[in-house]
Parts: structure tokens; sequence; C-alpha cells
């Protein structure tokens, strides 16, 4: 068996993270290196290494996280103002956990193009 990714142990509960949602499909928690005065992850439950490998079945978990952000880009009051979704796809797309996971960014300005 392969083991686990850290967005799985965290999800499990082995490892502390601060969580501010949490559905069937997905949970959403702060990032322990922001980028940004608000920087969240939305990681899906169910495993999908990256957006590349995702199927046709995995369309409902995929639109599910988008409207996620939404929701707590509307809750934590950076709606309005704006915001950056990111989802890094491989080395050099710079992924460091092999498990999607989309970054909310938001509390000041984003430049373009990113780094």
């Amino acid at each position: 068996m392969a083991e686990k990714t850290l967005f799985e142990k965290i999800r499990d509960r082995e490892i502390p993270a601060t969580i501010v949602h949490e559905d069937e499909h997905c949970l959403a928690f702060k990032d322990i290196d922001p980028k940004a005065p608000t920087h969240l992850l939305i990681v899906p439950k169910k495993l999908i290494p990256r957006v590349a490998e995702a199927s046709a079945e995995d369309q409902a978990v995929l639109g599910h996280m988008l409207l996620v952000a939404g929701e707590l880009a509307r809750s934590g009051g950076f709606a309005e103002k704006g915001f950056r979704l990111v989802i890094n796809n491989g080395p050099d797309g710079g992924e460091a956990v092999p498990h999607l996971h989309i970054h909310v960014l938001a509390g000041r300005a984003m430049t373009w193009p990113p780094g």
C-alpha cells in the first residue's frame, strides 16, 4: 500500500490543520506557509493525484471545489475585492504534494503574470 499523502494525513486527522470547511467531498484549511494574508487549500477527500489525472467520474467533485472556493471567499469577506485560485500540476507547474488541491489566495493585490 502506498504511503499517504500529506493531505490524506490531514484529512484523516493524523496531522493537525486549521480546518475552515469540511463536507463529504472536500476539506479546506489554512496553508502553513502562506503566500498571501489569506491562503487556503481546498483538497478533495478522494485522492486525485493531479488535475491531469482526473477522470470523468471526478467532474462533480472538481466543480464542487470551485463552488466551495466561492463560498469561502464570500464568508471570508474577500469575494468583492478579489482573490486568486491556483492549481499546480506536475513539477514544472510547482506541484509540491501529489494530491490535487486548489490554492485560494487573497488579502493583497495579485500581479500578472505569476512567478
